[in-house]
């Protein structure tokens, strides 16, 4: 659920993804070039990258801590991407339940989801049937959704998830796998980072959405 903050919070200001009914992408990001979203951007670290090596896509991220989606989307802003960038304050279950129209999204990534291990927390994982409803429904034919982890576990859970799913086909070094040993998006997650400078191994996962 995401925070409602006061009017008198910090962050009471935070640029939120609108409250309800249907919201197109380009009420959020004008134009017609490809449009890439970030689930859980965070300190928007992988954001920032991704606009320097790929200066032709628009970026969204859909970040639920309302203190960083206001920082990120500030920072953007002021360094002269915020019409290209944005980073919004939502849940991205509900958020992409509602964004349209179907088919018009290049691009999904996940980085390192999901820090939660306790059973109690189960409803708080991104990862589930209805997120992947929502990807499917909103990429396009031959569109991307790339997922990495340094968690053994997870990344079975999500191989697992998604390859169920009837709207995605793998797509990553080899056919009939999705597994990737690289990251080919020129841009990295801080985690990223420093799962790399401590030696960690990192499972990278990348999916194609089928044509309808």
């Amino acid at each position: 659920m995401v925070f409602r903050p006061r009017p008198n919070h910090p962050y009471a200001h935070a640029a939120r993804f609108p409250d309800e009914g249907p919201v197109d992408i380009a009420s959020i990001l004008p134009g017609d070039s490809p449009v890439e979203i970030e689930i859980g951007p965070g300190r928007g670290g992988f954001l920032f990258e991704r606009a320097a090596a790929a200066p032709d896509r628009r970026l969204l991220g859909l970040e639920i801590r309302l203190k960083w989606s206001s920082i990120v989307d500030e920072r953007l802003k002021k360094q002269g991407l915020g019409a290209r960038a944005r980073v919004l304050n939502a849940d991205a279950r509900e958020a992409l339940s509602r964004l349209g129209p179907d088919a018009s999204i290049d691009t999904f990534f996940m980085h390192f989801p999901d820090p939660w291990w306790k059973k109690k927390h189960a409803k708080r994982l991104v990862m589930g049937p209805g997120l992947l409803d929502s990807i499917a429904r909103l990429l396009r034919d031959g569109g991307a959704f790339y997922v990495q982890t340094d968690v053994a576990e997870r990344a079975e859970m999500y191989e697992a998830q998604i390859g169920a799913h009837e709207a995605f086909e793998p797509s990553g070094d080899e056919p009939g796998s999705a597994r990737m040993a690289e990251n080919p998006y020129g841009a990295r997650s801080p985690r990223e980072h420093h799962a790399i400078a401590d030696g960690l191994p990192v499972t990278r996962l990348r999916y194609r959405r089928r044509p309808r």
